[in-house]
């Protein structure tokens, strides 16, 4: 009974498993797999299972679950049905039990010329299928019922729970009954913590994995339950996974599993190269962006400098500074202001300055000359040349207005003592018309 206990033991812990196994080499499409076993008992069964998604085109699976043996001897070789770029998982058992040696992380098969062992166009079928309710899902000690047709299967079916890289065991078909719709079945409560990746694999008594297998990542459950849990619970990454160190991918099943990035320490250097590359790229094109953005920022901040500048631009008809030194405002500069008529002196007494006639004289006779004749008198003259019978010219008149002042010239000088307002241009020049004070009469 102890024995029994022991060999229990080991097949669910592969860590204190009796035997250990490698890959002699690393597995290629439609070549042999070799295995060196140590230790176990033969004869040895190797279980493949596809792993992650199909690299084929439409994604088309046309990887089949192989179940191979029995071996008697320690160095195990048999045909990989694979594509390339693919990945699989392996599981060693031997006599005592089934993953007796362990289970393998997702490894990744090499490609080759060889593609006669597989079917790119159709898809592979199980020889019968299973449902579980709830459907598709698996919860941290949540109860599941695993049930199937009986016309499809040839005598009691068998469920393996598969962990890449962690403790694979069998599932215990106890309390098979019959329920309306859902066929023949049982209910298992699934004693794995929430995250672990498992491979649900079915068979009968054709092999292990005739029922296909199905990927599930473990839920925790709504109310998180904990109660089937203990330290022998299986679990992904107990320890370093079986069957050596070789490459795998960063696949992840179409169904919820999880793909292995660098199980056993195996690295894909395509992989890693993609990474680089897309790592380098990322912080180019992000120097780039920002780059251009502080182009921008640095056109916008010009710009509204510019305009600024413009604006307080000064004005030749600013105010000229008071004699205190300040500015006098709402005044124009000294040579811009206007100018008072200046009335001369009368030459007659009594006269206005405006025409040489008296207020009383404008009101009475209307516009009249200096010695009060009326204007229309002047003009009848001038049209028959009758002479002036004064005898007095109009150039010896005394009420002759005094001459037009004389407007002196104005030279206008900008000054740029104040320094420049920065802008790298030429200096402003401003004309203004002649004043034609120089033309006399």
């Amino acid at each position: 009974m102890a024995t029994l206990a022991a060999i229990v033991l080991a097949a669910s812990h592969p860590a204190l498993a009796a035997f250990s196994w490698t890959f002699a080499s690393q597995p290629t499409q439609c070549g042999n797999v070799s295995i060196k076993v140590a230790g176990g008992a033969a004869p040895y069964r190797v279980l493949v299972l596809p792993y992650g998604i199909s690299p084929l085109p439409n994604n088309t699976e046309a990887r089949k679950i192989q179940d191979e043996g029995p071996f008697s001897s320690s160095d195990i070789s048999f045909k990989l049905n694979f594509p390339g770029n693919s990945q699989f998982v392996a599981v060693l058992s031997d006599s005592t039990g089934f993953a007796a040696g362990g289970t393998s992380a997702g490894v990744l098969v090499t490609p080759s010329s060889d593609s006669s062992c597989f079917n790119t166009s159709n898809n592979v079928m199980p020889d019968f299928v299973y449902s579980i309710v709830p459907t598709g899902v698996i919860a941290q000690c949540v109860p599941t019922r695993i049930w199937w047709d009986n016309a499809t299967v040839q005598g009691v079916p068998t469920f393996q729970g598969v962990i890449p890289g962690g403790q694979s065991f069998e599932i215990p078909a106890t309390g098979i009954s019959n329920v309306p719709e859902e066929g023949t079945g049982f209910s298992w409560t699934p004693p794995l913590r929430g995250g672990t990746t498992l491979l649900l694999v079915a068979g009968d008594n054709r092999g292990n994995g005739t029922g296909g297998s199905t990927p599930y990542t473990v839920g925790s459950g709504i109310n998180n339950d904990n109660s089937c849990l203990n330290n022998d619970s299986p679990s992904s990454t107990p320890g370093s996974p079986a069957g050596g160190t070789y490459a795998t991918s960063t696949l992840t099943s179409s169904g919820g599993g999880n793909g292995s990035s660098s199980s056993g320490g195996g690295n894909d250097n395509s992989d890693h190269q993609t990474n680089v590359g897309a790592i380098v790229g990322g912080t180019v094109g992000g120097v780039v962006l920002l780059v251009a953005l502080a182009l921008v920022i640095l056109f916008f901040i010009r710009r509204r400098r510019l305009r600024r500048e413009n604006r307080v631009r000064p004005d030749l008809l600013q105010a000229d500074d008071g004699d205190d030194g300040t500015a006098t405002r709402n005044e124009l500069p000294q040579y811009y202001q206007p100018e008072p008529f200046v009335v001369p002196d009368p030459s007659v007494a009594g006269r206005s300055s405006v025409g040489g006639l008296t207020a009383e004289e404008r009101r009475t006779s209307g516009l009249t000359d200096t010695d009060g004749r009326p204007l229309s008198t002047l003009l009848s003259e001038s049209r028959s040349g009758t002479p002036d019978p004064s005898g007095v010219s109009s150039s010896t008149r005394t009420g002759k207005s005094a001459p037009m002042r004389q407007m002196r010239p104005v030279n206008i000088i900008q000054h740029a003592d104040a320094g420049t307002s920065g802008l790298d241009e030429e200096p402003e020049t401003v004309e203004l018309p002649p004043a034609y004070t120089n033309i006399r009469k």
